[in-house]
């Protein structure tokens, strides 16, 4: 919805003077933002947002501004405003109250004014990257009541790392405190994009408790300004094509021979092409105690890059013998969008070839029922990469006809970026001509969603689970 229907945001005063101004007049106000258990946490923590003293029934707007550092490395500052009634006893719980029809989400929703950021005029202040300033004002927005400053983090300040060698890219993560203890180990797996991104997410769930391998596999040339660039990590594979699932096997071996590490309770947590990757590694490695395939795939596809041919190769290959794989069809006439200016959704491509080739999907079908460790699923229906929802469905299925322990967290309305943890911006996933699908609001809630199943997943059948 449009946040500007509301009030027009202030451009003109310095984010500086306002936080002077409320900290000069702070004494006067009966109203307060009490945000517990602080207001500096790790985004996926359970924390508790009110607006307080209040005179009940009392209509008032909340705004909220952060700015992003985007993956170009430039920053963008993102606003958001909803308007509340205070309830009886002069509160705004955001966790609890919805807002009033006219801002910028519905529904009561903690994450609401996080998530539903849009681009903020040009001159528009707002704090550092990972800080949000919120502000209430009154209902015309002339008077401001309060306002709270939040650090939002992704993960602990003091994780702790170190090259993982002989991985390219590869870093081990550990939050403080392993010195002597063994703790249950987690590799990650990135998607398509390839390179190090992977390694952001190192930290996060070595927050949780996890001595993590984030593990670079395949790392494509890239795209900039000036045109096409140097692979990130030459030493990896720059087509996605035959890529050697047994390296996991050497991954384990590694993180065995790591103080840190109880090399019994070893999880593969995979996102896109990492999914399809991670659940492949279930029907070879019994050793895996948990995995968690965020969109996945419940087929091999097609390989692509430098130097393949089309409809050549598979996707994944162990220990030298390719997967039978399912290919793609008219790749090309899609990809063909970004010159045009047409919608690029990858998904059709891969549906049509999937319904061109049904004697290639019985072979190229990962058999999920082999896998012995527990399995969860993230994905969604709107997905346009590729059609998570139905994939993720049909390995649910596999799953429960040989009895096998699945869990799955699977949204109609949701699209292909449900990794994150609902409290980062969701309106700009399909701004672009590359959609991705899914809605601002049905993203951002199975991102908290699935995040949580995560958490509580890992918790049980690896965390807690006996060596």
């Amino acid at each position: 919805m449009n946040t500007t229907a509301l009030h027009p945001f202030r451009t003109a005063a310095t984010l500086a003077a306002a936080l002077a101004l409320a900290a000069a007049s702070a004494p006067a106000w009966a109203q307060r933002f009490a945000v517990a258990p602080a207001a500096e946490f790790i985004t996926g923590d359970p924390v508790d947002i009110v607006l307080e003293g209040l005179p009940p029934g009392t209509e008032l707007r909340i705004e909220a501004r952060r700015t992003v550092a985007e993956w170009t490395g430039g920053r963008r500052v993102f606003q958001s405003a909803a308007r509340f009634r205070a309830d009886s006893a002069g509160r705004v719980d955001l966790a609890r109250q919805a807002p009033l029809p006219g801002g910028s989400y519905d529904g009561a929703d903690l994450r609401g004014l996080f998530w539903s950021k849009q681009p903020a005029p040009e001159g528009t202040t707002a704090p550092e990257p990972g800080q949000v300033l919120i502000e209430a004002r009154s209902a015309d927005g002339e008077r401001l009541l309060a306002t709270q400053l939040l650090r939002l983090r992704p993960a602990r300040e003091d994780i702790a790392s170190r090259e993982a060698t002989p991985f390219p890219g590869a870093r081990f993560f550990v939050a403080p405190g392993a010195e002597g203890t063994r703790r249950p180990a987690l590799i990650i797996l990135g998607g398509s994009e390839g390179g190090t991104m992977i390694l952001r997410d190192g930290p996060v769930w070595a927050s949780r408790g996890y001595a993590v391998l984030a593990l670079p596999y395949y790392s494509p040339p890239g795209w900039g300004p000036n045109g096409p660039t140097a692979a990130q990590l030459p030493a990896l594979p720059p087509a996605f094509a035959d890529i050697p699932v047994e390296r996991l096997e050497q991954a384990r071996e590694w993180l065995a021979q790591q103080p840190e590490v109880d090399a019994a309770r070893v999880g593969v947590m995979g996102t896109s092409k990492g999914a399809e990757y991670a659940l492949l590694a279930g029907t070879k490695m019994p050793w895996i105690r948990a995995i968690v395939a965020v969109v996945p795939s419940d087929v091999v596809w097609e390989g692509w890059g430098p130097g393949v041919q089309p409809g050549t190769r598979s996707s994944f290959a162990w220990k030298g013998e390719p997967f039978p794989f399912v290919p793609y069809k008219d790749f090309d006439k899609e990809f063909a969008g970004f010159q045009t200016g047409a919608d690029v959704k990858i998904r059709r491509p891969q549906d049509a070839g999937r319904a061109a080739n049904p004697e290639r999907v019985p072979p190229a079908r990962i058999p999920v029922e082999r896998i012995v460790a527990p399995v969860l699923v993230i994905g969604g229906h709107d997905d346009q990469i590729w059609d998570s929802g139905g994939m993720a469905e049909a390995i649910v299925k596999s799953r429960a006809a040989a009895g096998r322990v699945t869990v799955a967290v699977i949204e109609r309305e949701a699209g292909h970026f449900l990794g994150g943890t609902g409290w980062n911006p969701t309106t700009q996933y399909n701004a672009g001509p590359s959609k991705s699908g899914g809605t601002p609001v049905a993203n951002a809630r199975t991102q908290a969603r699935a995040f949580a199943a995560t958490v509580g997943f890992l918790q049980q059948h690896l965390a807690d689970a006996k060596p």
